[in-house]
């Protein structure tokens, strides 16, 4: 069964990306065996044996797991959230493996992570899952992967996108970008356009959360409701501001690197609990991160972002607390009780110019919940999305009695 799970991978492949080649090496740990798998544009070969070029990506998993995938039983991101797929290499083209491939009976597969056009910006987004429509976008420094495990958990009652920002991950990293939270937005909102969603749901981690707050100012009528994730609201003590108004993202263009302990170091920091955290994830994450840095795009993208996180001004007539106030759809802002980034000091801030969000401060927590407490945090979202959508049902109910009468 095995063997021709990955001897039918050929005729039942749907092409790539013009330009795409990629060699996958999949070695199931229980049989002992490994199996060479090559991508291009229009066609997949698959031979038993180790790999006769370099591998893109290691896929490590089980006989079981590996039928299941290809049976459409779970998806790829499952098998990753659930620790029964490991991965090296490139982490975007494991998880597209699965999307290149129809399943049993011409079936579609569980998802997809396909370029999209928005503009002169090319978006790489990652879509499972079916019903309304929820966007997930990650924080600073970070891609998609961040918020697998509450894509896997969403797509059983929604419809997910989640992209990585342009300058992120895999998406395009343009070096003239304003890289500021309505610059975000409006890309967004034209991935949206261009996904054919009217209305949907937003999550965002950090600076995620930053431009989902946005998107709820910008455009109202297109967000139901914000899961906010440790966002990035504008900082009230600026020390710095003279320092990091100096400090230009054009530097991140001139050829330089970070080294692995530094990344590992600042990756560890985000956590309360480092015994939450699969170690093999960090080797994962500091790979990513040193294969993607090592653009200038990518390098001034990181610099650009931070810096305008930082001065963005919390007061004034279109300061950060002024704007929050006229925030319309409802919000969820859930923080980290030992998140040292974007601490939970901030909540009476927020609830001063935003008295009606809800929120919740999770204990022993860190910056990214959705990791750290991913069962926690996934239910928070689910229960605010499903008591948000019975009050639009309300509302709808209401509004057509009153019509009626």
């Amino acid at each position: 069964m095995v063997d021709e799970a990955f001897c039918t991978l050929p005729e039942r492949y749907l092409g790539a990306d013009p330009g795409f080649d990629a060699t996958y090496q999949i070695t199931l740990g229980d049989l002992g065996r490994t199996w060479e798998v090559r991508c291009t544009s229009r066609a997949a070969r698959a031979r038993k044996g180790g790999t006769r070029r370099r591998p893109d990506v290691t896929m490590s998993t089980d006989s079981d797991t590996w039928m299941a995938l290809r049976r459409g039983e779970f998806s790829g991101v499952d098998a990753f959230q659930r620790r029964l797929l490991a991965v090296r290499g490139n982490l975007d083209q494991a998880i597209a493996f699965e999307g290149m491939f129809r399943l049993p009976g011409g079936r579609p597969p569980l998802l997809e992570i396909h370029d999209i056009p928005v503009g002169r910006h090319r978006i790489s987004t990652l879509t499972m899952g079916q019903g309304p429509d929820v966007l997930l976008l990650h924080g600073l420094g970070g891609t998609r992967a961040s918020l697998f495990e509450t894509a896997a958990e969403l797509s059983r009652s929604y419809r997910v996108h989640a992209p990585d920002l342009p300058g992120f991950g895999s998406s395009g990293k343009p070096t003239l970008g304003a890289y500021n939270a309505r610059w975000f937005a409006e890309i967004m909102l034209g991935l949206l356009d261009q996904l054919e969603v009217d209305r949907t749901h937003v999550v965002g981690n950090s600076m995620g959360g930053r431009i989902a707050i946005e998107l709820g100012l910008v455009a109202p009528e297109r967000i139901r409701a914000l899961g906010l994730l440790c966002p990035a609201v504008a900082w009230l003590k600026r020390g710095l501001h003279p320092i990091v108004r100096m400090l230009r993202p054009e530097f991140g263009l001139l050829p330089h690197g970070l080294r692995r302990s530094t990344v590992a170091a600042q990756f560890w920091s985000l956590f309360c609990d480092r015994d939450l955290i699969d170690p093999a994830v960090l080797d994962l994450v500091v790979d990513e991160f040193q294969r993607i840095y090592h653009t200038a795009g990518a390098r001034y993208a990181l610099l650009a972002s931070a810096r305008n996180i930082y001065l963005e001004a919390p007061f004034g007539r279109s300061g950060f607390y002024r704007r929050l106030a006229e925030l319309q759809p409802p919000a969820l802002f859930v923080w980290g009780s030992h998140d040292w980034l974007v601490p939970a000091a901030f909540s009476p801030h927020v609830r001063k110019w935003l008295p009606q969000a809800e929120q919740v401060t999770l204990e022993r927590s860190g910056h990214v919940p959705q990791v750290e407490r991913p069962e926690e945090t996934n239910r928070l979202l689910l229960d605010f999305f499903a008591r948000t959508e019975r009050t639009e049902g309300s509302v709808r109910t209401l509004a057509a009695g009153a019509e009626a009468a």
